[in-house]
């Protein structure tokens, strides 16, 4: 059996994270009770040189204590392919920055094991990938053509108009058919997110009762939380104000896991977490999925004791 003994963690900042509802924070506490040696990097450090691949990194401990949850070694130039494991766990956007980082990483996996695999992280962003089920999905269109955009408004009534490559609930806007705001809101896309397609979808009325968040480990449903909007706003993003709720993953949602559950362990996707308004799927989420606190917290799985229990089978 190949034993992990050294993970590194490629992450936005240790000190800017809020740990009470952050996953990259349950993943290294979990990793550092199992005896492993941690390690800290944001992306911006990663190097190739002649064909190999370093970052400066600092050897990381963890506490889960408000204030004072973590302490950073000296900082030191590493080569990868000395660490077991490497968490791909930086928030997006999926800018370039970060395809060029699964280009970066994709030289060292699976000798060092990669989670989630970067090649097919860099080939699923989460509101393409998720279109490979359309029938499990509510209407949907992208497209950055403003007459289509229309058309699909007409059609459908209400829509919610958010970014491709967008995430955290930013830039999500609900538009109903008789929005006078519909134009100037194009015209703002086409400014933000130039050359970019948006995505639109028919608005679901049972996002009110919550939005979803179910976690996957190696393609089987693990946990999950319930994020219900603000009444003031239609996204239920706890970013931005959602509230979390106990929950069960009905029958329909089992149903969905089945599906998609193959096609994730083809990609080697062990941690997803995918996001499910009433009968429909939405997202699928394999860059950074969060919930692993929330569900915890309302006493479900250790998914985070899971997922290291995978990695561990992966590893043997």
């Amino acid at each position: 059996m190949a034993k992990i003994r050294k993970v590194a963690f490629q992450m936005d900042h240790i000190s800017g994270i809020n740990i009470a509802g952050d996953s990259t924070f349950a993943m290294a506490l979990e990793a550092q009770s199992r005896g492993y040696e941690l390690f800290h990097y944001t992306p911006d450090r990663l190097t190739m040189r002649d064909g190999k691949i370093f970052a400066a990194m600092e050897p990381l401990q963890v506490r889960d204590i408000k204030g004072d949850h973590f302490t950073l070694g000296e900082r030191e130039r590493i080569d990868l392919s000395m660490m077991d494991v490497v968490q791909l766990r930086q928030d997006p956007p999926f800018d370039m920055g970060y395809i060029t980082s699964t280009h970066l990483l994709e030289r060292v996996h699976p000798k060092t094991l990669v989670v989630n695999d970067p090649a097919w992280v860099r080939n699923s962003p989460e509101k393409i990938f998720v279109t490979e089920f359309a029938d499990l999905m509510p209407a949907t269109l992208i497209s950055r053509d403003p007459t289509e955009i229309a058309r699909f408004r007409d059609e459908m009534g209400d829509i919610i108009l958010k970014p491709l490559y967008g995430n955290g609930g930013a830039g999500v806007f609900h538009s109903a058919r008789d929005d006078r705001n519909f134009t100037s809101l194009l015209e703002m896309f086409g400014q933000m997110y130039r050359g970019e397609p948006y995505i639109a979808q028919a608005y679901l009325p049972a996002v009110r009762k919550g939005d979803k968040r179910i976690l996957l480990v190696d393609g089987e449903p693990v946990g999950a939380i319930n994020r219900v909007p603000a009444e003031t706003d239609s996204r239920s993003n706890m970013h931005v104000g959602g509230r979390a709720e106990a929950t069960e993953i009905t029958a329909r949602e089992k149903e969905i896991c089945a599906r998609i559950g193959p096609a994730l362990r083809e990609r080697g996707f062990i941690f997803v977490g995918i996001d499910v308004i009433g009968d429909y799927m939405t997202e699928i989420n394999v860059t950074s999925p969060t919930g692993i606190r929330e569900v915890r917290k309302f006493g479900g799985a250790d998914v985070a004791s899971l997922m290291w229990d995978a990695i561990e089978a992966k590893r043997a």
